[in-house]
């Protein structure tokens, strides 16, 4: 009975918070969980909140889309919560664009700016395990909510716990309400179009002989993927036929994140080996992220490129072709290339070296999707923005990663390099020739407990005593903390931290004197305690095995003598 009674207080007991930019918790019974009552509540609190921010709120809509997720003993898929989320909305005689079938993430902020709706929401977990579901929101400027919206929402939600009618319950309400829409084929219409402004030749795509696979990995990506390599000029890539159709249970993967790389790309693998392709392309469920690999030259298996990696072809490319078009310097100075905090400085040093803009985001690609249209609102052109967490947009269609697009952007980047006798791995090296070597780790520990990841990150803010931070990490002594969860950073004269201070979170970065760059944070939506760590040389130096070295030497000491000293069973190392 104790553990009954744990389980109950813990559905029952505490409600969920708005992480990032939405819910996201596990499908079931409870006021913790995602389930028909609390996306019913976060919708009236929702369309409460609206209403106090924009007085045509109605008139505008809002639009809603949903991924291919389901459970089977709540029957909680996300097709049903859209419709309820769309009930509620048209029991107050919002206009609703709901999707009629299940689309990638980013169609739902494109279709936001697309049709000056009000706000959208994408019911979707993401890479998450499939007992997982989510309510993921975007203002009005199409870029994922932050503070103070996503507390005001909250707020709101908790003065309209009581579902306001029997309609709100009622997903039929969509099949008779004159007030609901299905933009699906003129958004996606608009989208293909527009992906045309990021292929640059096109010629040369429908001459390409390289073959490319594609994973879905189960969710909503097979259809949309076969369709932006259509309109770059490319045979379709070959699907890796037991990921391409949708699947809730994720049945041929341990973990439906292509993030984790060549642990969850063996299928893949071998089809790509059957079918003589040397470039695999993977989508993640809800097709916002993209994985690539690539067959090694040398005939040895594959390289599986990281997050960092991806982003430093991808950011050579698009600038490498926006040079081609304007020839004018003068252009420059309304380039911008944007990144988080937390992934490589690899366009950092591309700016400096080459005169345009670049800026650093917190991490989530909300930040760097409310910054995009700040700059894009002036005039400016955000040429490409990424997260280390192979999350990519190229251009500025919309304020928020696409895998879908990245994934033509990468087989076009290929063609091109493989008409040079050039393989993407080739280039990147030829890339960290001309502007250094940028070597980094990503990894995480499994914390379950909340109170253990708070304890972890009070010991490193008392590491030597009170009020104080560690000294040195691997022999290394630390020259600079910045501490975004309390403000500070030595780096700065006043000693506050330049980036927004972000209270309900934990980041903590230290700077060595050996140029390493090591942050720690916890995860917005994952039971994570991340941690990155990045050493820049030099362009011309060429040792990379001693960079590799020096760098794990302080990855090592920063897992070990960081967060090893609060391990208990709660908290467990992942190489």
């Amino acid at each position: 009975m104790a553990g009954k009674l744990d389980e109950l207080k813990s559905r029952l007991c505490s409600r969920m918070s708005f992480g990032t930019s939405g819910l996201r918790a596990r499908m079931g019974a409870g006021f913790s969980r995602i389930n028909d009552l609390t996306v019913i509540q976060s919708t009236q609190g929702l369309y409460s909140y609206l209403c106090t921010c924009l007085a045509d709120v109605c008139s505008r809509g809002v639009v809603i889309g949903f991924d291919t997720r389901g459970h089977e003993d709540s029957g909680c898929s996300s097709e049903r919560l859209a419709k309820l989320t769309a009930a509620v909305m048209l029991s107050r005689d919002v206009v609703v664009h709901l999707f009629s079938t299940f689309v990638p993430t980013p169609y739902v902020p494109y279709a936001v700016k697309k049709l000056g709706a009000a706000a959208g929401v994408m019911i979707t977990a993401s890479h998450n395990p499939k007992e997982d579901n989510g309510y993921k929101v975007y203002w009005e400027n199409g870029a994922q909510i932050f503070s103070p919206h996503d507390k005001e929402i909250l707020r709101h939600i908790q003065e309209h716990l009581e579902p306001w009618s029997s309609s709100c319950w009622d997903e039929d309400l969509v099949q008779r309400s004159c007030l609901r829409t299905d933009p699906l084929q003129k958004i996606n219409s608009c989208y293909m179009e527009e992906l045309t402004s990021l292929c640059f030749h096109r010629d040369l795509n429908s001459s390409c002989k390289l073959k490319i696979v594609h994973s879905a990995f189960h969710g909503v990506g097979h259809v949309f993927v076969q369709q932006a390599f259509q309109i770059f000029g490319f045979a379709p890539p070959i699907p890796v036929p037991e990921q391409k159709d949708p699947d809730p249970n994720f049945s041929s993967v341990r973990c439906p994140n292509p993030e984790e790389g060549e642990s969850v790309l063996e299928l893949s693998f071998l089809l790509a080996e059957r079918e003589g392709a040397i470039i695999i392309v993977a989508t993640d469920p809800d097709a916002d992220r993209l994985a690539v690999a690539e067959h090694r030259s040398d005939g040895c298996g594959w390289k599986v490129f990281t997050g960092n990696e991806i982003a430093a072809l991808l950011g050579w490319w698009m600038f490498f072709n926006w040079k081609e078009t304007h020839p004018n310097p003068a252009d420059l100075q309304k380039v911008h290339m944007l990144s988080t905090t937390v992934s490589s400085k690899i366009l950092q040093t591309f700016a400096r070296i080459e005169g345009f803009h670049f800026e650093e985001t917190l991490p989530g690609f909300k930040w760097i999707g409310n910054r995009m249209h700040e700059l894009t609102s002036a005039g400016q052109q955000v040429l490409f923005a990424f997260e280390e967490s192979i999350g990519f947009l190229c251009g500025s269609m919309m304020p928020e990663k696409d895998g879908v697009s990245s994934a033509a952007v990468v087989a076009e980047m290929a063609s091109y390099l493989h008409s040079k006798n050039l393989t993407l791995n080739q280039q990147l090296h030829n890339i960290y020739q001309i502007y250094g070597y940028h070597v980094s780790k990503t990894s995480y520990v499994i914390c379950n407990d909340p109170l253990t990841t708070r304890k972890v990150f009070s010991r490193l803010r008392n590491f030597d005593g009170h009020g104080s931070y560690p000294k040195t990490c691997g022999g290394y002594k630390i020259v600079h903390v910045r501490d975004v969860t309390t403000g500070y950073d030595s780096s700065q004269a006043d000693r506050r931290s330049v980036l927004p201070v972000t209270r309900s979170s934990h980041m903590i970065t230290f700077t060595l004197e050996n140029g390493v760059v090591a942050t720690l944070r916890n995860s917005g939506t994952e039971p994570k305690i991340k941690y990155y760590t990045e050493l820049c040389a030099a362009p011309g130096k060429s040792d990379v095995c001693s960079l590799q070295e020096e760098l794990m030497k302080v990855t090592t000491s920063l897992v070990d003598d960081f967060l090893e000293p609060e391990q208990n069973n709660l908290l467990r190392r992942v190489t």
